[in-house]
């Protein structure tokens, strides 16, 4: 099973296609206990960590929000913007002083639509880490609700 580090756009998109990912990035900042986005909401941007630690959350009715995962280091929060209708499935905060790269997802899907091979690239990169991110909710939603937790066999 892929781990976080190796879902890392630097390590899934060729160099030629992160540069020119990168060339549309914009740095940003944001304060411990920011809500990046909230389950639901409009998802019409994306974010690569530089620094710092982000939590993925899930509405559970009658509960806190159940913890999904923590990102870090070269991570992507938000995948949501690439599939129709562009809603968010989790909602996200910032639980350390978060510093990272927006992507806004109207020019990255255009830019897709422009050259395939970069719409596959990104296509591929994405669709691995939400295959992680079901994995990990599975996991976690089972240690936190199941009668004996994930256990070993999931």
């Amino acid at each position: 099973m892929s781990t976080p580090s190796t879902l890392s756009m630097l390590r899934v998109l060729p160099a030629d296609r992160q540069r020119q990912l990168m060339r549309h990035a914009r740095e940003v900042a944001f304060p411990q206990g920011t809500r990046l986005f909230e389950e639901g909401g409009h998802a019409d941007r994306f974010w690569i960590i530089r620094t710092g630690r982000v939590e993925l959350d899930m509405h559970v009715p009658g509960r806190r929000a159940a913890v999904i995962e923590s990102l870090g280091h070269n991570e992507l929060i938000g995948w949501s913007w690439l599939f129709a209708p562009p809603v968010w499935h989790l909602g996200a905060e910032a639980t350390t002083p978060v510093r990272a790269y927006e992507f806004d997802a109207a020019t990255v899907l255009a830019l897709c639509r422009e050259d395939p091979a970069l719409g596959n690239a990104v296509s591929q990169w994405v669709g691995q880490v939400l295959a992680h991110r079901l994995r990990a909710a599975r996991k976690r939603l089972l240690d936190l609700y199941a009668p004996y937790g994930a256990g070993a066999s999931v």
